[in-house]
């Protein structure tokens, strides 16, 4: 069978349950940043890789800088899926040798900006030459206090469910010059008790259902209330992918609260409260999301 007939979720299924771990490893393969135990602390260190490649992630004629931009940022977002703090990055840069010096400085120009955004240092990683499509790899090493740390795995029945920002449309060039919501992470992980979280890079469609497996519960939306980008559809918010917001379960009895004091503290930037985790026996909307899947 072939990648493309099998699919991202299917293949990590038949991958993840074989790789080795031990103790020491809290969360691993298949949640938003792996956490492991710190002997030392009270906090988890937190890995995490990712990459963009070309023609998948951005097109040859994108900006060097945003390409740079991008690169560093996507893990970030998991970071934040998971309300951890970044430290440390490393580099790995795969590019042909007909590359133009230029690209490549400004490659690096955008990852330092990102970078130095969340005060990250680069501290090494590795050169490499191909004969396909450029790749930027990074990864990212920092810290999550274990009484702030959240997973995908943690949601409850008859939590609400909601998104921050708006959706859809992230392909009109805003998908390479995101912020990760670190920030807004770490500010509900301190004021609120948080039982699930992901970051919207795979669309709503794709990620949705993702912590609702994990947390082995179901969902309801109302996709009418979902918070479009302008010129966004419903089938865009759902669909596209690249939004790099958060999407995460509270508990109900939270949630006003929640509204009020997000309002003072983000007054530019929409919550939206968009359905609910209801039982797997009762699940609804489920068939009918579908996000971006890698190998289709």
């Amino acid at each position: 069978m072939k990648l493309r007939e099998l699919g991202e979720n299917r293949l990590l299924a038949q991958l993840l349950p074989h790789l080795p771990s031990e103790r020491s490893v809290f969360a691993g393969a298949g949640d938003d940043c792996a956490l492991v135990e710190n002997r030392r602390g009270r906090k988890f260190l937190v890995l995490k890789t990712d990459c963009v490649v070309e023609g998948v992630h951005f097109l040859s004629q994108a900006n060097a800088l945003d390409v740079g931009w991008k690169a560093m940022m996507r893990p970030l977002s998991d970071f934040a899926a998971t309300s951890a703090v970044p430290q440390f990055a490393l580099i790995t840069l795969i590019v042909s040798k007909q590359t133009k010096n230029d690209w490549v400085k400004k490659i690096y120009r955008g990852l330092s900006r990102a970078a130095a955004r969340f005060q990250i240092s680069i501290v090494g990683g590795e050169t490499s030459g191909t004969r396909g499509p450029a790749v930027i790899s990074v990864s990212v090493a920092g810290f999550v206090e274990r009484s702030r740390c959240v997973l995908r795995s943690g949601g409850k029945i008859d939590d609400d469910l909601f998104v921050t920002g708006r959706l859809g449309g992230a392909n009109r060039r805003r998908h390479l010059r995101f912020v990760p919501r670190i920030e807004e992470s770490r500010w509900l992980t301190k004021n609120f008790a948080l039982h699930a979280m992901i970051d919207l890079s795979d669309g709503l469609g794709a990620d949705l259902p993702r912590l609702a497996r994990a947390s082995k519960v179901g969902f309801d939306i109302d996709k009418k209330n979902l918070p479009l980008n302008r010129a966004a559809t419903i089938d865009d918010a759902i669909s596209e992918g690249e939004d790099y917001e958060l999407l995460f379960a509270i508990s109900p009895r939270n949630s006003a609260r929640l509204q009020m004091n997000w309002r003072r503290k983000f007054p530019r930037l929409p919550l939206t409260r968009i359905g609910c985790l209801i039982p797997q026996s009762a699940i609804r909307n489920s068939q009918s999301l579908s996000g971006y899947v890698h190998f289709k």
